[in-house]
């Protein structure tokens, strides 16, 4: 067996390590899970403690808001005190908080233990992605690894508004968050066991300033785009927006000019890594104004319940853990660029099938539709994280996973406020106000199909089923646009792969090749180059 041969077997993880992926994985899972499940549980909950229309927005979004504005500290965080330590921490403080959030006794206590639990949330993601490329050294194996992770988040906000259903059927809303402790629980015991530490011995302290310079971009960004995406134009939120990007040009600065700095922006010199960000933000931006307005379609348009939507959507998301799983295998013989390529011209195929549903089709052709726009989103969502994690040192691998992370945030607030504002433009400007309507049942219909919906129960029937029918007829156009951006911007990244990602070579062959040709393979940012063997505390 040659030098390389017997590099590549050492590599190879064992049992422990596809057991500890296993540990890793079901938290994920719920981290996704708890971002969707909760809007399926906001009428009872708001009969039951009589929140306020801006105590449910809070409530829905606080979450995610701090998820958001702390990947980034919490991935460099680990990288200086450990990543199982951090993960461990996180996970026990997800727990307890888990139990506060379901016996919450008033809005403004919930809102407060749903921030915490943002906050414990952040430190889980960027300290399991990082240990992966830990625990799976070997190229082809991380991979795999990565795509079974990724499969298990997209998986969890399909599963929300079904184990939502189901718990509620049966019990208080509260008891959708205790599901939570016991895969906590299981984190924490099994953790010291099976997951590895690892940790940046020459670290430097936590930048606070640069803490709270990434805050004050992502979080005003993020809040920004969301209100424009529901109000509108609107000064407060253009000047929260303007804020988080002086913020960010701070935070920037900053970086570039400290010897240990948050994130080493270096790393998007090279082409995988920055490719693969844009690729990430890009297409989470493609699917989030799909997933708006086509969840809202099912049930708007089509009747469905929420828990016959989620059951609907459950193909999708089969078929998005399908494309997650055959995107990186596929990649080890077959440049990423043509994979990623591959994955893109697929879901703008899926895309391009949505604009030709009308109100009167049937099910099949706009589920089948979405089913493939999924095939090859899980594609690219899995083979470029697997490329962000493969070209960044060891040390560094924390602070990248959570801005890939932060990424797909931003893209999802993006294509919110984006796509979801040409769909409601399109919508506003094609619904047509029968006669006999009054004019704040028409204002209200004219903001978006959900007040189209509620105007109508309240009029008359004849006046009531025209509104209807022309707010669904309007809004499935709208849905026809959505999608028809979608497939543009789809096939804007199939060229953005094709280009930039153009030298960097199959996964598989990356570590080969490296040994021969490091130079080549550092430039083209090829996963397994040189820089991953840099020093760093492994225990």
């Amino acid at each position: 067996m040659d030098g390389n041969a017997q590099l590549a077997a050492d590599q190879r993880a064992g049992p422990r390590s596809w057991l500890g992926l296993a540990v890793l994985a079901l938290p994920t899972l719920l981290l996704s899970v708890d971002m969707t499940v909760l809007i399926l549980a906001l009428p009872n909950l708001s009969a039951d403690l009589g929140t306020s229309s801006t105590e449910q927005l809070w409530i829905i979004d606080i979450y995610g808001f701090m998820i958001a504005g702390l990947l980034v500290t919490m991935g460099s965080l680990g990288d200086r005190i450990g990543r199982r330590k951090l993960l461990l921490i996180g996970g026990a403080a997800f727990g307890l908080l888990s139990v506060l959030v379901a016996f919450s006794t008033s809005p403004e206590m919930l809102i407060v233990s749903r921030a915490l639990l943002g906050i414990a949330g952040a430190t889980i993601m960027p300290s399991a992605f990082a240990l992966i490329t830990n625990m799976f050294p070997d190229p082809k194996q991380q991979g795999t690894a990565i795509a079974v992770f990724i499969s298990c988040f997209m998986g969890g906000a399909a599963l929300g508004p079904i184990v939502g259903g189901a718990m509620l059927t049966s019990f208080w809303w509260g008891s959708v968050f205790l599901l939570n402790v016991p895969v906590m629980l299981l984190l924490v015991v099994t953790g010291p066991i099976l997951l590895p530490e690892f940790r940046d011995p020459d670290s430097g302290k936590l930048d606070l300033v640069s803490v709270v310079l990434s805050m004050a971009a992502i979080l005003p960004v993020i809040y920004g785009l969301k209100q424009l995406a529901s109000n509108g134009w609107e000064l407060v939120p253009v000047l929260v927006l303007v804020a988080g990007i002086v913020f960010g040009v701070l935070f920037v600065q900053r970086q570039r000019n400290r010897p240990d700095p948050l994130f080493d922006l270096k790393l998007f010199s090279r082409p995988a890594f920055s490719g693969a960000i844009g690729i990430m933000t890009l297409g989470s931006v493609m699917m989030a104004g799909l997933s708006l307005f086509f969840t809202l379609f099912l049930q708007m348009v089509k009747g469905y319940s929420p828990w016959e939507t989620g059951l609907w959507m459950v193909i999708s998301a089969v078929a998005m853990v399908v494309g997650s799983m055959s995107g990186p295998s596929i990649a080890k013989t077959v440049r990423p660029a043509l994979v990623l390529a591959g994955g893109l011209t697929i879901s703008a195929v899926g895309f391009l099938m949505l604009t030709t549903t009308s109100p009167d089709s049937g099910i099949a052709i706009p589920i089948i539709g979405v089913a493939i726009v999924s095939l090859g989103a899980g594609t690219f969502a899995s083979l470029t994280a697997g490329l962000v994690m493969g070209v960044v040192p060891p040390e560094k691998a924390g602070s990248a996973a959570g801005l890939s992370e932060t990424g797909g945030e931003l893209g999802v607030a993006l294509g919110i406020a984006i796509i979801g504002s040409v769909g409601t433009a399109v919508y506003a400007g094609l619904l047509e106000v029968p006669d006999g309507v009054p004019a704040g049942a028409a204002e209200t219909a004219a903001e978006n199909i959900t007040g189209a919906v509620a105007a109508a129960q309240g009029l008359p029937a004849d006046i009531g089923g025209q509104l209807l029918a022309n707010a669904q007829s309007a809004f499935t156009t709208a849905l026809n646009s959505v999608a028809g951006v979608s497939a543009a911007i789809a096939v804007l990244l199939v060229g953005v792969a094709l280009t930039v990602l153009r030298k960097v070579p199959p996964t598989g062959a990356a570590e080969e090749e490296a040994p021969e040709s490091p130079d080549v393979a550092g430039e083209a940012g090829a996963p397994g180059t040189p820089e991953k063997a840099t020093s760093a505390v492994a225990e």
